[in-house]
C-alpha cells in the first residue's frame, strides 16, 4: 500500500502549512480513486480580511459548499484513497471555474456584494490564480499523474453540495450528479443512487456539467479519464449524522462497481470522450449553468435540444440496467434494439463532423465493450425468438 508522508504534499516532497490553499488526505495511490472538493473550505489568507465580508455572510453556500469537505474526508477515509479540499472560500477564486471565466472572482454572489473583489485589477487576479488557483490544480494533476504511474488510472470523483430552496421553492433532488459525455462513472452511479426509491436522483440538473475549464473538465475530459461531479442538497449533509449517511452511501456504491471486474478495464484506462462545451455546434447555445433553474411558460427549441438529450442519456442509463433485456427481444417488440441506438448516435455524430467508429458509439451505448456486454449478458436467441425476428424483417422489407 502506497501512501503519502504525513503532510507531505502530493508528488511534491513539501509539507503543507496553513498558508497552502489546499488540505490533502492520504490515501492509496494504486486505490483506483481520487477524491476532490473544490469548494470544502470558507476560510481566507492571512491579509485577505474575509474580503470585508460579515461573518455571517461567510456561513452561506455563497462562501463554500457545505457539508461537502466532511463528506469528502469520510469517503477518504472509508474507501482509503487520496483526496484534494480547497482551503479558501470560492469568494476569494473559484476552483471550478476556468481561469478566464468572469466568475472566477466574483464581485456580488447571491445578493452580496463582495467589497475585497470590488475594483481588482488583472495583475490582482493574475496574484491569485498563481498563488492559489494553480498549485490547487497542479496537486490534483500530480496525484493523478502517480496514479497512473502506479499502473492504474484512477476515477475522479468531486463533491459539491447545492441550496435545498431557490427563490423559496424547496428543491425536489436529494442528490444530481453532473456530467458531460463521459458515462463510464456517472451512469452506474445514477442507475445505483436510483435503486433507492426514497431518492430524488436528478442529472445535470440544476447545474450542468457540461463547463468547459471548469475541474472536471480540465481534470477528467482533457485528460481522459473517467470522472463524474455529484451535488447533495445542503439540508441532508449539515449534520454530522446526515454528512455520514451519505459519505456512507456513496462508499459503498463507489466501492461496488469499482471493485466489478467487468468495469476495472473500462474505468482504469484513458479514454477521450470529449466534451459537449467543445462542441461548436452548441457554443453559445447552452444556457448559463451558474444560473440557476427558473420556471419557463414554454420550452424554447434550444431548451427542448437539452431535454431530449438528458432523456437520450436517461434511455441508455436504462438499457444498461437492463441487460438481460435481449437485444433481439427489443427488435421483435420495438423495432429496434441497442445497437440501432449507437448507429444512430454514430450517424448524428457523423453529421456534426464528429467520426466515431461502430465500437465506440457501441461503447456509449453498452457502457463497456459490445464484446464484453456480450460474454456477460447476451444468451443465444430461440427459435421462437429468430422466427419472429425474420417475420418482423420481412414485414419492414429488410
Amino acid at each position: 500500500m502506497s501512501l503519502m508522508m504525513d503532510g507531505e504534499t502530493a508528488g511534491t516532497g513539501r509539507k503543507e502549512n496553513n498558508n497552502t490553499p489546499y488540505e490533502y488526505l492520504q490515501g492509496r495511490r494504486e486505490g483506483g480513486l481520487i477524491l476532490v472538493c473544490d469548494h470544502a473550505g470558507n476560510a481566507f489568507p492571512e491579509g485577505a480580511d474575509q474580503l470585508g465580508l460579515a461573518n455571517a455572510q461567510l456561513e452561506r453556500h455563497i462562501a463554500y459548499d457545505i457539508g461537502a469537505a466532511a463528506v469528502t474526508r469520510q469517503l477518504s477515509k472509508h474507501l482509503q484513497v487520496p483526496a484534494i479540499l480547497s482551503r479558501y472560500s470560492r469568494l476569494f477564486i473559484d476552483l471550478n471555474r476556468s481561469a478566464d471565466d468572469p466568475t472566477l472572482v466574483m464581485r456580488l454572489s447571491d445578493g452580496a456584494v463582495v467589497p475585497g473583489n470590488i475594483g481588482l485589477s488583472k495583475a490582482d487576479i493574475k496574484r491569485r490564480i498563481a498563488d492559489y488557483y494553480e498549485p490547487y490544480h497542479e496537486t490534483v494533476d500530480r496525484c493523478i499523474d502517480q496514479a497512473i504511474e502506479a499502473g492504474r488510472p484512477p476515477v475522479l470523483f468531486s463533491v459539491h453540495s447545492f441550496t435545498d430552496r431557490w427563490k423559496g421553492q424547496k428543491r425536489p433532488w436529494h442528490a444530481t450528479v453532473l456530467w458531460d459525455r463521459d458515462p463510464r462513472v456517472p451512469c452506474p452511479l445514477i442507475a445505483e443512487l436510483r435503486k433507492d426509491t426514497d431518492l430524488v436522483i436528478g442529472e445535470n440538473v440544476p447545474y450542468t456539467g457540461e463547463l468547459k475549464g471548469d475541474s472536471m473538465y480540465r481534470h477528467g475530459t482533457q485528460r481522459g479519464i473517467a470522472h463524474a461531479l455529484i451535488e447533495i442538497r445542503q439540508d441532508l449533509i449539515r449534520s454530522e449524522a446526515g454528512q455520514q449517511e451519505w459519505a456512507e452511501r456513496l462508499a459503498r456504491i463507489l466501492k461496488k462497481f469499482l471493485s466489478d471486474k467487468q468495469n476495472k478495464a473500462l474505468l482504469h484506462r484513458v479514454r477521450y470522450y470529449g466534451s459537449h462545451a467543445d462542441d461548436p455546434i452548441r457554443t453559445g447555445i447552452l444556457t448559463d449553468n451558474r444560473k440557476e433553474t427558473t420556471n419557463m411558460a414554454e420550452i424554447d427549441p434550444k431548451l427542448a435540444t437539452e431535454i431530449e438529450a438528458a432523456a437520450f442519456r436517461r434511455l441508455v442509463s436504462h438499457l444498461r440496467e437492463r441487460g438481460e433485456v435481449q437485444n433481439i427481444d427489443l427488435m421483435n417488440l420495438a423495432g429496434f434494439c441497442r445497437n440501432c441506438l449507437s448507429n444512430w448516435y454514430r450517424e448524428a455524430a457523423a453529421d456534426r463532423g464528429l467520426e466515431l467508429s461502430k465500437e465506440m458509439s457501441r461503447e456509449i451505448v453498452y457502457g463497456m465493450s459490445y464484446d464484453e456486454w456480450k460474454d456477460r449478458h447476451q444468451t443465444e436467441a430461440s427459435g421462437d425468438q429468430l422466427k419472429k425476428f425474420a417475420e418482423t424483417q420481412a414485414q419492414n422489407g429488410h
